[in-house]
């Protein structure tokens, strides 16, 4: 009897130490978890960000992992809607077990689910929004990696502006992202004692744009913002131009440029997108040049601005993951997170510290030309 008690004892030790094992993190495996639109209008937007998270994360594996383990991305999608954003995640964190979240799509959907990862304490990298209310108030499980809506369109209005251009409307998707981007056009045009010349919104996932297009054609504006998803975008282009409008249009990197340049054919001629990552199209910085290596040996060479967001999530997460070491956990990937001050991968800088995680504030202005190509 004493012998047996000696190795329950004993069982009971060895178990300690497996229990004792981080969420997520097995000796050979970390498992990632993605929420994102992969149906639905945003769909492109989805589908290009796991693109490149998963080009990332193949080549990453193929060289013997981090610190000894591969990761596995497990996505769920959530049509860009914030209550299927919700049960997505606590899939993610519930049944699936993974230890950290990567690659959110949108502001709605990023706004519903942050509670949820928040209070399981489940750090989320790259959600793919420059959303105010998801930057403040600071939060320690989130890291962002692209610039913020106020930055984007700050570079917008200064573009306008500088050209002499004043009479700025803003077409703007009734949601948490649409009224950020509003926000972020009114606050660059008070600063410069001006006020938009119109604003009309429409209603997220749905192509009903005829009112805003009415109401902002009424005014005549020289420019119109736009701060929507790609088909609804698209489609007050086509429409306005139907209708004879001249007047240039401006879109934030939300949008999806591809998405956009192809939804709207020979019609996007000049339609401007800002950026928040380096142009991907052409190989003039060490960073741009490991994407395409990385999304060719994953088959992919539809390279677009989606994806090249989605390598750079995968590239700040693994980088957070080495700074952390074997002794993985939540809070060890945080802090390793937190140690990269102006870290520079190949012509894109990240800086982090415990009291900031904005990540970037890179952006950039490009064009669709000839046959929906983009130029900068």
């Amino acid at each position: 009897m004493t012998v047996w008690r000696m190795v329950s004892a004993m069982v009971l030790v060895l178990g300690a130490g497996s229990v004792a094992a981080e969420t997520g993190v097995a000796e050979q495996e970390i498992v990632v978890g993605q929420f994102a639109a992969l149906s639905g209008p945003a769909a492109q937007l989805g589908q290009r960000l796991n693109a490149g998270i998963q080009a990332y994360f193949k080549a990453v594996n193929a060289q013997g992992g981090v610190n000894g383990r591969t990761l596995r991305l497990l996505t769920r999608d959530d049509g860009y809607e914030p209550d299927r954003a919700v049960a997505a995640v606590k899939g993610l964190i519930e049944q699936d077990q993974v230890f950290a979240l990567v690659g959110s799509v949108g502001t709605p959907t990023g706004l519903a689910a942050m509670p949820v990862f928040t209070a399981a304490k489940v750090p989320m990298v790259g959600m793919f929004t420059g959303a105010q209310g998801l930057r403040e108030p600071f939060n320690r499980y989130v890291f962002h990696v692209r610039a913020s809506y106020f930055d984007e369109t700050e570079r917008i209005v200064q573009h306008l502006t500088t050209l002499g251009i004043k009479k700025i409307a803003v077409f703007y998707q009734n949601d948490a992202y649409g009224k950020a981007g509003l926000e972020g056009v009114t606050r660059a045009l008070a600063k410069r004692q001006m006020k938009p010349a119109a604003a009309a919104s429409f209603e997220r996932n749905t192509v009903d744009v005829a009112g805003a297009l009415n109401a902002i054609l009424a005014e005549q504006p020289e420019a119109v913002v736009q701060i929507g998803a790609y088909k609804a975008c698209a489609e007050f282009i086509k429409q306005a131009r139907a209708k004879g409008y001249g007047g240039q249009f401006f879109n934030v990197s939300f949008v999806g440029a591809k998405a956009l340049a192809d939804e709207l054919g020979p019609v996007g001629m000049g339609v401007v997108i800002s950026q928040v990552v380096p142009f991907p199209y052409t190989p003039s910085s060490a960073v741009v040049r490991e994407y395409q290596q990385r999304m060719k040996e994953a088959g992919d060479q539809e390279y677009d601005f989606s994806s090249m967001e989605g390598f750079l999530i995968g590239r700040v997460f693994v980088e957070g993951l080495r700074r952390a070491g074997r002794n993985l956990t939540r809070d060890s990937f945080i802090a390793g997170l937190e140690t990269m001050k102006d870290v520079n991968l190949g012509g894109f800088e990240v800086s982090y510290s415990a009291k900031d995680h904005s990540g970037s504030k890179y952006t950039d202005l490009t064009i669709i030309g000839t046959g929906g190509r983009f130029m900068h």
